[in-house]
């Protein structure tokens, strides 16, 4: 009798726990929407420093990038270093990296009003 209940209780923590897995992943999935930049993934963070980096590749604008590169959260010089050593890690071409180390230093030269 013993068994029986175990082999109960097993069956019934696994069916629950299905149950959930099943209910959160199709019937009810978590949706982010209207998150902010600073929620994003490591690797979009880079990519979101990329693409700024070639924006103020073509203006020249340090005060607009640092603008756009607030939105990440933190010092923007700090948020174009960790893009640069994630670059440098996962092996970016080397006109990224290069584009990348110029905002770096267009930033770091840059005095905020």
């Amino acid at each position: 009798m013993s068994s029986l209940r175990w082999l109960f209780f097993l069956s019934a923590i696994a069916l629950g726990a299905a149950a959930g897995v099943y209910y959160g992943w199709v019937v009810s999935p978590v949706e982010y929407v209207d998150t902010t930049p600073a929620t994003l993934r490591e690797d979009y963070r880079a990519d979101y420093c990329l693409m700024t980096a070639e924006l103020y590749a073509a203006e020249r604008a340090p005060q607009a990038a640092a603008r756009r590169l607030a939105s990440l959260g933190g010092s923007p010089v700090q948020r174009v270093a960790e893009a640069l050593l994630f670059a440098r890690q996962y092996h970016y071409a080397p006109a990224d990296i290069a584009l990348l180390e110029d905002l770096s230093l267009g930033l770091q030269a840059w005095q905020p009003l």
